[in-house]
C-alpha cells in the first residue's frame, strides 16, 4: 500500500514537472528590434562659385567711385575658351540682383581653358556703353594656382553712362582727373598715374 502511495506521488510530480516545462517552452520572448537608419544622401556642392558686380560708371572714369551706381538685371556670361584652339567650350549666363551682384556655380575645373566673365546686356538705356577692353574680367577655374577655396571673385565690370552726373567734376578734382569732355584716353592715363613727391 505504501509503495502505491510513493508511486502516486512520483507520478504526480512527474506530471507537474512536464506541465511546467511545457509552459516555459511555449513562452516566447521577442528579440529586440533593430532599426537601420540610412545616412542622408548628400549632394556635392559646386566646385566653383564665381561672384562679381556690374556697375554704371556715372562719371565715365573707368573705375568705381562713390558715385557709382550698381545695375540690377544686368546680364553677364562665363565664357571659357581652350587655350590652344581658342574654341569656346563652356558658356553660362547669369543676371545681377538689386545690388548689382551675380553668382555663377560651376561643377568642374577648366585647367586647359581661359575663362572670362563677359558683359552681355545692360537694362539701363542711359548706361549701356561698353568701354573697349573693359568688357571682361578673367577668372581662374583651377586649384593648380595655389587657391584652395572654391570662391572666385571677378573684378567689377562697368558700363559708361551717356552723360556724367553733375557731381562728377567735383569728384574728379578729388582724384586730380580732368572732366570727361576735356580729355582723351591718353591724357586720362597720364592723369591716373601715381603722384610722386620729391624732397
Amino acid at each position: 500500500m505504501a509503495s502505491l502511495r510513493v508511486l502516486s506521488v512520483i507520478a504526480t510530480a512527474a506530471i507537474l514537472f512536464a506541465i511546467a516545462d511545457t509552459s516555459v517552452a511555449t513562452t516566447t520572448t521577442k528579440a529586440p528590434t533593430t532599426t537601420t537608419t540610412k545616412a542622408p544622401t548628400t549632394t556635392k556642392g559646386p566646385d566653383y562659385i564665381i561672384t562679381g558686380r556690374v556697375y554704371c560708371d556715372t562719371c565715365r572714369v573707368g573705375f568705381e567711385t562713390n558715385l557709382t551706381q550698381y545695375i540690377k538685371g544686368a546680364k553677364v556670361k562665363l565664357e571659357c575658351r581652350h587655350f590652344e584652339t581658342n574654341v569656346v567650350d563652356r558658356t553660362i549666363q547669369a543676371e545681377t540682383d538689386e545690388n548689382g551682384t551675380y553668382n555663377i556655380e560651376l561643377k568642374d575645373s577648366h585647367v586647359e581653358d581661359i575663362c572670362d566673365i563677359v558683359l552681355v546686356h545692360s537694362p539701363r538705356a542711359d548706361c549701356h556703353e561698353i568701354q573697349e577692353l573693359r568688357d571682361r574680367a578673367p577668372v581662374l577655374l583651377t586649384r593648380n594656382v595655389g587657391i584652395s577655396d572654391n570662391l572666385r571673385l571677378a573684378s567689377s565690370l562697368g558700363y559708361l553712362k551717356d552723360v556724367p552726373l553733375p557731381a562728377c567734376p567735383g569728384l574728379l578734382k578729388e582724384f586730380e582727373l580732368p572732366d570727361d569732355d576735356d580729355t582723351d584716353d591718353d591724357d586720362r592715363q597720364v592723369a591716373m598715374a601715381p603722384i610722386t613727391h620729391t624732397h
